[in-house]
């Protein structure tokens, strides 16, 4: 087969059908129903999830202020995907069968209750389930929703969503959201230097100066 010159315009996809599917997804992921963290009940299903905050904390009273009326601003937005799912193990029916959206959730609330100055009743949530063929959009959606939104536990405080390392591997450091939120107990275990709290909270002002509501 004779190879043809490199022509980068034959490399490039582009699906205005695939765009507007995207649109489509934030915006009914928009609409769905706020509920407490963890929710009320225990579900079935994997998907994207957003947390909003609505408290005192006067570190956050922007979010407070831009959610007061609306949920629209999250302060947090992640996937939850069926376990397997990154090595292709995993069938359609067990996705459906997953619980691990709410337990990802629920695992969040485990996380704002042990962190330092932070309140669980001031938090909620929303988030949709994504089924069968539309589990394949779940990864897409949640980077749709971290670029519109730029939550700032996304993108200006790293770790909010990490786990415990275990045993052997505390080496280190905290990251920038347990340097401001002390309590998880594996977190208060690494023993590397983090990042100046005072910086952290410098960085996390500047950005919740550049919300706001459109």
């Amino acid at each position: 087969m004779i190879r043809q010159p490199f022509d980068r315009t034959k490399h490039v996809y582009h699906n205005e059908a695939f765009v507007e599917l995207v649109k489509d997804a934030v915006r009914f992921f928009n609409g769905t129903p706020i509920h407490d963290i963890p929710p009320p009940e225990r579900f079935v299903g994997t998907g994207v999830y957003a947390l909003y905050y609505t408290g005192k904390n006067s570190l956050y009273k922007k979010y407070a202020e831009l959610n007061r009326l609306s949920y629209d601003f999250p302060i947090y937005v992640g996937k939850a995907v069926p376990k397997g799912w990154r090595q292709s193990r995993v069938s359609d029916d067990e996705s459906s069968q997953s619980n691990e959206l709410f337990n990802r959730i629920r695992e969040h609330s485990r996380s704002i209750e042990a962190g330092a100055e932070l309140d669980l009743n001031d938090f909620s949530c929303r988030f949709v389930i994504f089924e069968r063929e539309g589990s394949d959009m779940i990864s897409t959606i949640e980077a749709a929703l971290i670029k519109l939104n730029r939550p700032l536990w996304n993108t200006c405080v790293d770790g909010f969503g990490n786990h415990d390392p275990g045993s052997g591997r505390y080496e280190q450091a905290r990251s920038d959201w347990d340097v401001v939120h002390t309590g998880r107990i594996w977190a208060d275990r690494l023993n590397g230097v983090p990042n100046d709290k005072s910086a952290i909270i410098a960085r996390i002002k500047n950005h919740l100066e550049t919300l706001k509501k459109p």
